[in-house]
């Protein structure tokens, strides 16, 4: 299959989203020092690693004489990061199942627990329907990467997971997602420039007998992040818009740019999959979501919720290091906008 991506730059959001500016930051980085820690999901055993993600600036996109290179992935440019966390895995279907299932609210229940202020506010996040069919098809649950949901369902998700800790997490920009795939590097793929080397990463279309398979199998990047190549493609909040980069190229480095979405399709996934070829695993290559992800779904107007066809589609959380404030976070929040209501 071929797949998603795009960007839009957006210093007028980044003010309204509250991002501090570089002095207030370092003051606010020294105070939390940013290291590993775990999310254990509310009423359950399932823990979700956190992996920091140093702030900086890198070169975004490809260069011309990169093997296989598209052209919507220049011109090469900077792009300034501040520090954040990212999951360690791809959301699991473990993870997952206790947002859309309610298992939360059915296991505090069963425990007699009277609900906290934070449950409150999670019970409160709306959660998808039902599927009218098993989402996994057969490809394995416990431990594998959820699929098939909708950019709609992954925000969903992360704002059920910030009510339900109290922290703030959400989806990655498209940047955000770049730069912690290539983990400092600058070559095709996080672990250098040979696609031979791609068996000892990454779950792709000749290994990974036509599914996906179980987080965490395959060598980690150098920042401690696994199956950012392959295995599932992955949710960025942007629209995709293939001469992104041309408009956030500058002379100085771009702060926060996210092409904000504004059509249903197409928007960005990442990473490339179990279904791609290894050119499609590379840290620079985009993709883009397609409404034939939906062919196979029988509804009337089409679920909001479900990609039908797209099991090759995931996504992983992140939780920036300096929160925004809570009337910008409630204001322009990335989450359900109108074309998916």
């Amino acid at each position: 299959m071929r797949h998603l991506t795009g960007f839009l730059n957006c210093s007028g959001l980044l003010a309204l989203l509250c991002f501090t500016s570089v002095a207030t930051y370092a003051e606010d980085a020294k105070k939390q020092e940013l290291k590993p820690y775990t999310i254990t999901l509310p009423y359950t055993d399932i823990d979700v690693d956190m992996v920091p993600i140093p702030g900086g600036v890198f070169k975004m996109g490809s260069p011309k004489t990169e093997k296989d290179r598209a052209e919507d992935e220049g011109p090469v440019h900077e792009v300034k990061i501040e520090p954040f966390w990212m999951a360690k895995f791809e959301t699991t279907w473990d993870e997952y199942d206790t947002f859309r299932y309610k298992l939360d609210v059915q296991r505090r229940q069963l425990a007699k627990l009277k609900a906290t202020e934070n449950d409150k506010k999670a019970d409160a996040i709306t959660r998808p329907t039902k599927e009218y069919r098993d989402m996994t098809f057969g490809m394995g649950h416990d431990g594998y990467p959820a699929s098939c949901m909708t950019q709609l369902a992954a925000k969903a998700y992360c704002e059920w997971l910030s009510a339900a800790t109290g922290d703030y997490y959400r989806l990655p920009t498209e940047a955000e997602w770049e730069y912690a795939c290539r983990a400092g590097t600058t070559t095709a793929y996080s672990w250098g420039d040979d696609p031979k080397k791609i068996d000892d990463y990454a779950w792709y279309f000749e290994n990974a007998d036509e599914a996906y398979q179980k987080v965490g199998q395959k060598k980690p990047n150098p920042w401690g992040l696994h199956d950012m190549h392959g295995n599932v493609a992955e949710w960025c909040l942007d629209q995709y818009i293939p001469d992104f980069y041309a408009k956030t190229a500058g002379d100085k480095p771009a702060v926060f740019p996210i092409a904000v979405p504004t059509t249903l399709y197409p928007r960005v996934v990442r990473g490339g999959s179990w279904d791609d070829d290894p050119d499609y695993l590379r840290s620079a290559s985009r993709q883009k979501s397609d409404p034939v992800w939906k062919t196979r779904d029988p509804q009337l107007p089409k679920s909001i919720w479900y990609h039908t066809d797209a099991s090759h589609v995931g996504f992983r959380v992140i939780r920036p290091l300096k929160r925004p404030c809570e009337a910008d976070i409630k204001k322009y929040k990335l989450g359900p906008d109108p074309q998916e209501e």
